[in-house]
């Protein structure tokens, strides 16, 4: 009977002691206050409440995301740019902290005791920035707002044909890996953390660079356009109105070309952009060998003139054909005529620099002027030479008003030529060169004899020559 009292007695010991056990351990895990001796990034919060803790720690991290920035540069003129940590895409977090106290009530009763026995005493918080967010906020427009744009330099040539430059402008801009490297240091440490002030603000040096414009004075003057190289005229004489549109409107699209080295001047291309910038009006063109109304005429004068400029400057042509008829304003073989879709006037530069062309017309004159690098110690000459002078043929027409077997002169003809060019090339005033460029056959004009036949003087036999499509010294006829 002793025997099961005292078995009843140490069953109930037992159970109470588990009771006891249970309980204290049940307190143990639902304590309110974090382990003694935990820290969080120098914040002593092991014994308070993990509660109070939380709030406090959204406050903390709130106050150091809404912390200020302000941005410092002596370029930015007194202007203050200031802005919040987190609009700079910082973000500070505790979530591995805040997870650790999460889960201090998860899983079973000896679960919790073990691990709030094994809390992890030191926490630190996390600093995430996404540098993106500031290079949106300090994008290109900001900066051109703050700093300016770039502006280049600009050649100009001056009234007396001196090669003169504007300087360019330059304009700060951010130099980012610096930026970052300086935003990085700047950056809240665990002491404003653990002593967090609403009102602190960060400076911050913004790092500047100069950015310079595409076009500057240096790459201007790299380009050899250095002094004027050829100026040469020729007169529109008495040229009507028409005509001297035309040439005006050939002269503007050239004005202002500028060739790099080994491009080629394609007077197709001057015509097409004057025929759609200025328009062209009637004067007399070539068709035939003849002097026809048309639509263009005279904006030969222009090829003309930069082809015999191109020529005393050595330069490389690529294609050109003398006018049908001679021109007053050339002497015979300096020509270089011009007929939409079938011949074209072009030239290579082959100075190994920019060569720029300025034109004009004023006071009846076309002038050409080309600028760029030209040895000062050579020059060119030309000398064109009629080799041949071809006879005018008579053309007869039937007259019958004319007493019978008499002749009468309607038009005088005139006679062709054949010319040969040369270009003399010296240099010091010595000749070094001597070549034949062209030889070209320039037609003659009819002349027409009237004629009224008889028996015994009879018309001769016509004989119609081929008709010509092309248009020369214009673009079309009416």
């Amino acid at each position: 009977m002793k025997k099961i009292h005292l078995g009843l007695i140490i069953v109930i010991s037992f159970a109470l002691l588990l009771s006891v056990g249970f309980g204290l351990l049940t307190m143990y895990v639902n304590q309110k206050e974090l382990p003694k001796g935990v820290v969080l990034s120098g914040w002593q919060v092991g014994g308070k409440p993990a509660n109070e803790v939380l709030a406090e720690l959204d406050q903390r991290l709130q106050a150091m995301s809404t912390m200020k920035v302000k941005l410092a540069a002596e370029a930015l003129k007194g202007h203050t740019e200031s802005f919040s940590l987190q609009d700079a895409g910082v973000q500070f977090s505790a979530a591995d902290f805040q997870d650790a106290i999460a889960k201090m009530s998860e899983g079973s009763l000896w679960d919790q005791v073990l691990y709030r026995r094994h809390f992890q005493l030191e926490w630190h918080i996390s600093t995430d920035w996404n540098r993106d967010t500031l290079k949106k906020r300090l994008n290109e427009d900001w900066q051109k707002e703050r700093f300016g744009e770039p502006v280049n330099a600009v050649r100009s040539i001056s009234g007396d044909d001196v090669v003169r430059y504007t300087p360019e402008k330059t304009a700060y801009r951010i130099e980012w890996a610096a930026f970052y490297e300086g935003f990085s240091a700047a950056l809240p440490d665990e002491r404003q953390f653990t002593e967090p002030r609403g009102d602190e603000e960060i400076t911050v040096q913004l790092p500047l660079i100069r950015q310079k414009p595409p076009v500057t004075v240096k790459s201007l003057q790299d380009e050899g356009v250095e002094r004027k190289i050829i100026e040469f005229s020729t007169d529109l004489g008495s040229s009507g109105p028409g005509r001297v549109h035309n040439v005006t409107a050939a002269a503007k699209a050239v004005d202002g070309m500028i060739l790099k080295p080994g491009d080629e001047f394609n007077y197709a291309h001057v015509i097409d952009t004057a025929k759609k910038e200025y328009g062209f009006e009637e004067a007399p063109v070539i068709v035939n060998g003849k002097l026809v109304p048309g639509i263009g005429g005279g904006i030969c004068q222009v090829s003309s003139t930069v082809y015999h400029a191109a020529l005393l400057l050595g330069l490389d042509i690529t294609e050109r054909r003398n006018h049908s008829l001679p021109v007053s304003y050339l002497p015979k073989g300096q020509d270089a005529t011009f007929a939409e879709g079938a011949i074209n006037f072009r030239f290579r530069n082959n100075t190994g620099k920019h060569l720029l062309i300025l034109s004009s017309v004023s006071d009846g004159k076309l002038t050409l002027k080309m600028f760029g690098t030209f040895p000062e110690n050579t020059e060119y000459e030309l000398v064109s030479t009629t080799i041949e002078t071809l006879p005018s043929p008579e053309k007869v027409i039937h007259n019958t008003t004319l007493p019978p077997g008499l002749k009468q002169v309607v038009q005088n003809g005139k006679p062709g030529y054949v010319v040969e060019t040369y270009r003399t090339k010296k240099v010091n005033g010595k000749v070094v060169e001597n070549v034949k460029i062209s030889k070209d056959t320039y037609r003659a004009q009819n002349s027409i004899v009237a004629i009224n036949p008889t028996n015994e003087v009879q018309m001769p036999e016509a004989k119609e020559s081929p008709k010509e499509e092309v248009v020369e010294d214009g673009i079309s006829t009416p």
